[in-house]
This record gives structure tokens, C-alpha cells and sequence, in this order.
């Protein structure tokens, strides 16, 4: 899960609460941000 975590973080495809905080981040739903999560782990 955490590997899954940072690399979905590292793409910089997050969810509000993150994008509002990184630059150059794509701002994505949830559920989309729980796939990225999946896919990266």
C-alpha cells in the first residue's frame, strides 16, 4: 500500500487535498486516485 501511495503521489495524478499543495499536479476523483494506487503497487 505505501509503495502504491508514493507512486501514485509521484505521479502527481492526486486528489484535491494534494493537488492544492504540489505544483503541477492533475487533479483527479477519488476513485481515480484509487486506481492510480493500485496501479502503481
Amino acid at each position: 500500500i505505501i509503495k502504491g501511495l508514493n507512486g501514485a503521489i509521484a505521479s502527481k495524478r492526486v486528489t484535491y487535498d494534494f493537488a492544492r499543495l504540489m505544483e503541477g499536479a492533475k487533479e483527479i476523483k477519488c476513485s481515480e486516485f484509487g486506481d492510480n494506487i493500485i496501479a502503481h503497487m
